[in-house]
């Protein structure tokens, strides 16, 4: 979401974390902000403020905790406590009284308690700060983003201005084709497990591929999962579109042709989620990111297991510049920034 932001013209001033390789991730991309290290439940209020030093918050912006809502998690019901981790984001929001506010999280939210939390987040957020609230599922597939991703999102403005959601670009409602695996990760250097590679061998071979390796002066995150050759020769055998395992058919390899599916985090073991189309092994890091829409100067931190986390949980960059563009438009429009 800070990157998205960014790349349409805000200044991203702080971002907090309890994830200590995101925030790593966060402080060497974004130099110029300031970034907390811990469980926002605990942070002061001083410390906040300290930052901001005087300074007025047009954008109060998080993606909380979504694993409660995530229909990955099989063991998903509606008392988990961190389903209500959004009442952070809106204390903060109280608190720092900012222009707007954007909340995102998962699908699964809407059919968690029958969608008694997507009206319990709207509410809790118009109360906070006199906002009106608009709530959307976005597709990331129809912004050019080459994953079928689902996310759903709140925005809050002042009351009596309305938000207009970004028009789709791609897809059934667009003016081009959803985007495919082969646009996404085509040009990469193929690898052996476990090996890694820091130049590219061939040019971009479409638009997407050239906007992502824009003032990129190596290949960066490149390294393949070392698997076993158990593995490699599970990936070998399964054809592309099809599960890797019968009981875990998240668990694919990619297909070419084909947007991919929502990459996710793959918690904390060192599992993979996606195979790669033709080589025998599961995605790199750049790969994931390649796949999300992050541009290829961006770099993950915290190895290759935290890496994939980071890259599961993202929201696409494209996406999320999607949405700045249509606020920023509607912030000027309203002379509020």
């Amino acid at each position: 979401m800070s990157l998205g932001f960014h790349l349409a013209g805000f200044n991203v001033i702080l971002g907090v974390d309890i994830h200590s390789p995101s925030v790593e991730s966060f402080r060497q991309n974004h130099p110029s902000a300031a970034a907390i290290l811990g469980d926002i439940q605990l942070i002061s209020q001083e410390m906040i403020f300290q930052i901001l030093n005087g300074r007025h918050i047009s954008l109060l912006v998080a993606g909380v905790p979504c694993q409660g809502f995530s229909l990955s998690n099989r063991k998903r019901f509606e008392k988990d406590k961190r389903n209500y981790l959004f009442l952070e984001f809106v204390k903060w929001a109280r608190l720092l009284k900012p222009t707007a506010v954007i909340l995102e999280n998962v699908p699964g939210l809407k059919k968690t308690a029958n969608g008694a939390f997507v009206r319990a987040i709207k509410d809790a957020i118009e109360e906070a700060g006199n906002y009106e609230v608009q709530a959307r599922m976005l597709n990331a597939g129809h912004f050019g983003v080459p994953q079928l991703r689902e996310r759903i999102f709140f925005v809050g403005l002042p009351k009596g201005i309305k938000f207009s959601w970004p028009e789709p670009t791609h897809g059934p409602r667009g003016r081009n084709r959803i985007l495919t695996v082969r646009d996404a990760i085509g040009d990469l250097p193929p690898l052996q497990p476990g090996e890694t590679k820091i130049t590219y061998e061939k040019p971009p071979l479409c638009e997407y591929q050239r906007f992502l390796r824009q003032g990129a002066k190596c290949l960066l995150n490149h390294t393949a999962p070392n698997h076993p050759p158990s593995t490699t020769q599970k990936i070998a055998r399964t054809h592309p579109g099809q599960p890797i395992y019968p009981k875990f058919t998240q668990r694919i390899r990619l297909s070419w042709d084909e947007p991919s599916p929502t990459q996710i985090c793959g918690g904390i073991r060192p599992q993979f989620q996606l195979g790669h189309p033709d080589q025998p092994r599961g995605l790199s890091i750049r790969e994931r990111a390649r796949i999300q829409s992050f541009p290829d100067t961006f770099e993950f931190f915290g190895g290759i297991v935290q890496s994939r986390v980071q890259t599961g949980n993202a929201v696409p960059p494209i996406l999320a510049n999607a949405l700045a563009m249509s606020l920023r438009e509607v912030l000027e429009r309203h002379h509020l920034c």
